[in-house]
């Protein structure tokens, strides 16, 4: 079962990089014309900055009462990040990632769900705050438009709705459970005359809200250690505002702290509220207009765009598909756990003496 999930992934990938290649031989060529000392610097920032995502995660372990190491939390996010791009499913699958690798390590698949939301809800907070000192940029230079406005409205409702559900989930299961079967209802309403079927399950509903509430539980009287993840994130955002910096003094064009803060705010809005993978696609145009804007001469605000997908889309989708593999490999930590009691009860029985 494992080699088939691993074929059809791959399959996906390769279907990807198929689909994306003239994106990606663009990017090859600008890549070449970069200044190499910069580029590396970019891409060890990337290294950092998925390294941090790991620490993101062990904090949030820790919160709910489970350890990990965050190397290993490192390859589990760059993994989820893989699926999530090759396989958009609204952030499902890259979740069963989170939930198979807490199942081999014995983890409580609930608590690990509301790692997963929790994530996700300091970093939209995180970008939040970045957002608004990208719009006081962009207010300032008369360059704030309706689709940068209806973008982060769109963000803003996401992240008040997640916060709403999520407070339901700590206040009570039940009220959890029948504001999601609510949901369910609605978005069933939505795509039945397309699909001709019921999307979503309402009893799912019920059974999701009670693991969410079971692991949200682990967190009540620890409120306090919330500003760890928080900061992590908000860490996040400025290694990758760090990147574009890189990106921009790889090229030799000259650029202000405005101009990195709005750019960066237009790119990752946009990866977050477009309906393609990451933005793919949606970023690659939506940047260059954005820099252009903040006063970016257009040829350079497109090498610039190029260099910079290639430094946080790319490569990290790279590593993402070795992580992925290594983590299908890597043996159950039960199934350790048993071998390594089988080889000490073995030690330990007194040697068989053959009768003369």
């Amino acid at each position: 079962m494992k080699k088939i999930i691993f074929a059809i992934v791959l399959l996906l990938g390769v279907a990807l990089v198929y689909f994306s290649f003239g994106e990606l031989e663009n990017t090859l060529i600008t890549l070449q014309q970069s200044d190499l000392r910069f580029l590396i610097a970019a891409f060890a920032l990337s290294l950092v900055w998925l390294f941090n995502l790991g620490v993101t995660f062990r904090s949030l372990y820790r919160l709910v009462g489970l350890e990990d190491d965050s190397r290993h939390l490192m390859l589990v996010v760059v993994a989820a990040n893989f699926v999530n791009v090759i396989a958009p499913s609204a952030g499902i699958g890259g979740m069963a990632v989170f939930i198979d690798d807490a199942k081999r390590r014995n983890h409580s698949s609930g608590k690990v769900t509301v790692v997963g939301a929790l994530f996700v809800l300091f970093d939209y907070a995180a970008f939040i705050c970045v957002l608004a000192l990208g719009w006081a940029v962009l207010i300032r230079r008369n360059n704030l438009h309706a689709s940068e406005i209806t973008a982060s409205m769109i963000l803003l409702v996401v992240a008040l709705a997640m916060a709403f559900f999520f407070y339901l989930g700590y206040r009570s299961a039940a009220e959890m459970g029948r504001a999601l079967a609510w949901a369910s209802r609605l978005i069933n309403r939505v795509v039945r005359p397309f699909i001709h079927r019921e999307y979503l399950q309402e009893r799912h509903a019920y059974v999701f809200a009670e693991e969410f509430a079971e692991g949200v539980s682990a967190i009540k009287g620890r409120t306090k250690k919330l500003l760890w993840p928080f900061l992590f994130a908000l860490n996040s955002k400025a290694i990758l505002i760090c990147i574009l910096a890189m990106t921009f003094l790889s090229y030799g064009t000259p650029f202000s702290v405005g101009t990195l803060v709005g750019g960066f705010s237009i790119a990752y809005l946009f990866v977050i509220v477009s309906p393609t993978p990451a933005g793919l696609g949606i970023v690659e145009g939506a940047m260059p207009l954005a820099l252009s804007s903040l006063r970016v001469q257009w040829e350079a605000a497109l090498l610039i765009t190029l260099t910079y997908r290639a430094v946080t889309f790319w490569f990290p989708l790279a590593v993402g598909a070795a992580a992925f593999r290594i983590l299908q490999r890597a043996p159950k930590k039960k199934q350790q756990l048993e071998e390594a009691e089988g080889a000490e009860s073995q030690a330990s029985r007194p040697p068989h003496r053959k009768g003369k």
